[in-house]
């Protein structure tokens, strides 16, 4: 399967296993609109049903990973929908597409890196979020903002903020809409790690190789486990961690990494 981006603003690499999609809008700060939007659900569906991609890295083009919605497109929907209900209706349908992109990240069999430079506001850490690890750029800051719009968060975040970071920090994240920078994000719990900017790119090809040669079927079940346990009971999740296990029992990838533990030696993983 070719995985290919409907327009322009969203720019989609394959190489062998791994997929890059990047927000290709750097003159707007790559914020997001109906565009981006479009292009996100295209890409992420064919990506989550591809079985040759192991691995999915999300970035930003030029200084900023995702500066949020955007805002100039509000203004000229604002100035040219004067019916309330008709404006309304509009971004309603914008934000059913957001969450159908955030909902394609999250049933992803791949695991899904986000590698953050410059800001990440808004729907940037929406989508961020929705990303199952962060590397994040010494440089890189974080707003969740929409309390300055005059609006409630989406994308997710609302789900994600409180499950990261507990609900007390979550209310102030989302109630100040205060900017804060990438140290905080990793101590509050938002992003994995670190890194100088300069070695952002190398630190995300280095962790986007390493997930791509690992055991791609025990990944995605792995990634179902967790993302299921936020809902289900404790006997739920015991029944479908035994379900899981026994299944990946099935796979080559099972005999390859017993062999090669008996065998003092690193395993050698196909996905299969």
């Amino acid at each position: 399967m070719t995985i290919v981006s409907p327009n322009p603003s969203v720019r989609v690499e394959v190489d062998g296993p791994i997929c890059r999609v990047n927000f290709d809008r750097p003159n707007a700060l790559n914020a997001i609109n109906l565009e981006v939007v479009a292009a996100l659900d295209g890409v992420t569906g064919a990506i989550r049903d591809d079985e040759n991609i192991r691995c999915v890295v999300l970035s930003g083009a030029g200084d900023h990973f995702m500066a949020g919605g955007d805002i100039k497109h509000f203004q000229s929907r604002i100035d040219a929908v004067p019916d309330r209900n008709e404006l309304r209706g509009e971004f309603e349908d914008m934000i059913d597409g957001v969450h159908d992109v955030i909902k394609n990240m999250r049933a992803m069999p791949q695991p899904i890196i986000g590698s953050v430079r410059g800001a990440a506001a808004g729907a940037g850490v929406s989508v961020m979020l929705a990303c199952d690890l962060v590397l994040a750029a010494d440089t890189a800051f974080f707003t969740l903002a929409y309390c300055h719009l005059g609006v409630s968060p989406d994308g997710g975040s609302t789900y994600q903020l409180p499950r990261a970071t507990g609900s007390k920090r979550a209310m102030e994240i989302a109630l100040l809409g205060d900017r804060f920078d990438a140290a905080t994000a990793e101590r509050w719990g938002l992003i994995n790690r670190v890194v100088p900017d300069a070695e952002l790119d190398g630190e995300t090809d280095k962790l986007a190789a390493r997930l791509a040669t690992g055991p791609a079927q025990a990944y995605a079940r792995t990634k179902a486990l967790l993302n299921s346990s936020i809902t289900n009971s404790l006997d739920q999740q015991l029944d479908a961690e035994t379900t899981s296990f026994a299944e990946c029992t099935l796979t080559d990838d099972f005999g390859e990494g017993v062999t090669a533990f008996n065998e003092k030696r690193k395993p050698e993983f196909t996905g299969k």
